[in-house]
């Protein structure tokens, strides 16, 4: 689709060939979609002589505005092929400001013009009238990889329920404690969406998360992704009370310095989970209850925290996180507000300068332009521009429109990556019903929307504390729609458990081996199941973990790290069948090639050469096979 004449760096300086061909064919796989402002483009496209096409126009246009014709001009005139071309200076294109493009090709024949369709950013269809376009999105020239965020693993961690430390209690009248770690319910409402106190707690702190170091060092993981530990009265900690200070219960401002120290010793990164669009009403800064120290915005219309939040006349009517009257909305556009999270000794300064790697922003849909901005600046100039930024986006973030607005979120200056779960999406439906196209689909078009610094930074999930957990989704008797009095207690049985697990591990291997960094939820590796939120936050059953599943999790976890093809490398899906994929990584000598087959027959690829399965340790000569429901990662011998 693009021939790149500005040698790309974060492409390890290899010359980029994209080809558009109107017979839906290309010669080229690579496809990047999301170049620097200061390069210079080429778009191709190949046109058969039987079509009888009179020339090719390029129909583009900057989002929002009106387009213009660009005619491309004949290259190549062969006996059964004409070939078109134009180049677009990007810095010409853009002006001073980068920016999203939507764009498609007309192909010219008298009154029966063609369009091209776009499928998925990279593949397309013909049509006698304008359909689906192409996006091109152009990032400031700055706009990198983090070097230390490519390898590895990264880990989710649930605080309260993940391991129980050895530090002093810490008493609160209005909590209650489940003793009952392996078999406690977490508190649930009757019905959901009912109002819920999430006051009991299971006892899981900072030094817990210190003392299981050796074992996430197992896992191959290298960032430990923290839910909110900042002091609040829940026990899930996104109604803040006070983001200076670490929560108590956890152990303090002093366990979390120690896990700091620690987890640096072994290599490993924190990223803190950063809950800026809302506070708790039982906080420092709204002060509902009366319970700090402080004049809060509900009880008094001269606090110095009043125009933090969106008061619509009396105290009781105010802006909350989707009508949560306990989650009172932040204004970040006040400047003040602003100030105290991202400004000088704000809350981001606090905490970057004590060493973590970086943030995953909670609704950051929800978040302004100008804070993100002022944010992402912060988090860079405190770290040497090495801290990262994540944002919870469930959608394609290059096109994302929330609230009526386009979001740029990666033009250079507010996200450096996003939570990836249309591949989440992709891989459950892959696994479940057996069609690949989705799967495909959502590789395809993310790698060709996205920047390669943010392809190579995704945070690639199965399950998270928003979502059930991945085995009792692949679970045969999967029944979100049950009572949560059935939910809290319903599990699989060992026959479902088995077929569960079995599907787990093969979407598992897609999760780590395409393109961006795999993140396990706790307890996902050792078997937990769980519904939706409250159920799928259980206690980590330390010493009954399924050992199977623990020791695949192992398994990838040891390759991500030993397979430089997993650091940044390329993508390209070199098979696609419809029930049935297989994609390459490569970077230097390290090359691994990936077969996932969820059909009900075998599936065989023609590989030159012999290979190994690093899963299974089988070897192959020339053809692989891969069993019904199964996946093989293949290293050439």
């Amino acid at each position: 689709m693009y021939d790149k004449l500005q040698q790309y760096p974060s492409a390890n300086n290899v010359e980029i060939k994209k080809e558009i061909k109107v017979d839906a064919t290309f010669e080229n796989a690579s496809c990047f979609g999301a170049f620097s402002v200061e390069d210079t483009i080429r778009f191709k496209v190949g046109v058969p002589t039987s079509m009888g096409a009179q020339g090719v126009v390029l129909r583009i246009n900057r989002d929002g505005e009106n387009y213009w014709d660009i005619p491309l001009s004949l290259t190549s005139f062969l006996p059964d092929r004409e070939e078109y071309s134009v180049e677009l200076n990007l810095r010409h294109l853009c002006g001073p400001v980068p920016a999203l493009f939507f764009y498609e090709f007309l192909l010219l024949r008298g009154a029966r013009t063609l369009f091209t369709s776009s499928i998925n950013n990279y593949d397309f269809e013909l049509s006698y009238h304008s359909g689906s376009k192409f996006t091109l999105l152009v990032h400031e020239d700055y706009f990198k990889a983090k070097e230390w965020f490519g390898s590895g693993v990264m880990y989710h961690i649930f605080v309260d329920r993940f391991a129980k430390g050895d530090i002093p209690a810490w008493h609160r009248d209005d909590v209650t404690v489940n003793e009952d770690w392996y078999n406690g319910v977490p508190q649930y409402a009757k019905t959901q969406g009912d109002k819920l106190s999430n006051n009991m707690f299971f006892g899981g702190n900072l030094k817990g998360v210190e003392d299981k170091l050796d074992y996430l060092q197992d896992l191959g993981v290298k960032v430990i992704y923290l839910s909110p530990i900042f002091k609040a009265y829940s026990n899930h900690k996104y109604d803040t009370g006070d983001y200076m200070t670490v929560d108590e219960m956890f152990g303090g401002d002093d366990a979390f310095a120690s896990l700091l120290e620690k987890a640096s010793e072994k290599g490993m990164s924190i990223i803190l989970d950063g809950v800026f669009n809302h506070t708790g009403d039982d906080s420092l800064y709204f002060n509902k209850y009366g319970k700090y120290d402080s004049v809060g915005a509900y009880n008094d219309e001269n606090s110095q925290y009043r125009d933090w939040y969106n008061f619509r006349g009396n105290p009781d009517d105010y802006e909350s996180w989707w009508g949560i009257d306990i989650m009172p909305r932040l204004n970040q556009n006040n400047e003040s507000c602003r100030n105290y999270f991202v400004g000088e000794g704000g809350v981001v300064e606090k905490y970057t300068k004590m060493g973590i790697g970086g943030w995953r922003l909670d609704v950051a849909d929800e978040l302004p332009d100008e804070f993100l901005y002022q944010l992402r600046q912060r988090v860079h100039k405190c770290s040497d521009g090495e801290g990262i930024v994540i944002g919870e986006v469930w959608e394609n973030a290059a096109v994302k429109t929330a609230y009526g607005k386009r979001r740029n979120y990666f033009h250079g200056l507010q996200l450096d990556s996003v939570m990836n779960y249309p591949l989440r999406n992709g891989i459950i439906d892959f696994v479940t019903y057996g069609s690949a196209e989705m799967l495909y689909n959502v590789l395809i078009e993310l790698y060709s929307s996205y920047p390669r610094c943010v392809s190579d930074s995704l945070m690639n999930i199965l399950g998270t504390h928003d979502t059930e957990r991945i085995l009792t989704v692949l679970g045969d008797n999967y029944r979100p729609d049950m009572p949560n009095d059935y939910l809290a207690i319903a599990h699989m049985t060992a026959d479902e458990k088995k077929k569960a697990i079995d599907k787990l591990k093969m979407a598992s291997v897609i999760q780590f081996t395409v393109y961006g960094i795999p993140s396990v939820f706790y307890g996902d590796e050792a078997g937990v199941e769980g519904y939706h939120d409250p159920f799928c936050r259980r206690a980590f059953p330390w010493g009954r973990e399924n050992s199977e599943l623990l020791e695949h999790y192992k398994r990838l976890g040891e390759l991500r790290n030993i397979e430089s093809a997993f650091d940044r490398g390329d993508f390209r899906v070199i098979d696609h069948r419809a029930d049935a994929l297989a994609y390459e990584r490569s970077k230097n000598d390290s090359k691994v090639v990936v077969l996932a087959n969820g059909g009900d027959n075998d599936y065989s690829l023609e590989l030159e050469g012999k290979w190994i399965d690093m899963l299974t340790y089988e070897t192959f000569e020339n053809i692989v096979t891969v069993p019904p429901f199964k996946a093989r990662i293949m290293k050439k011998i």
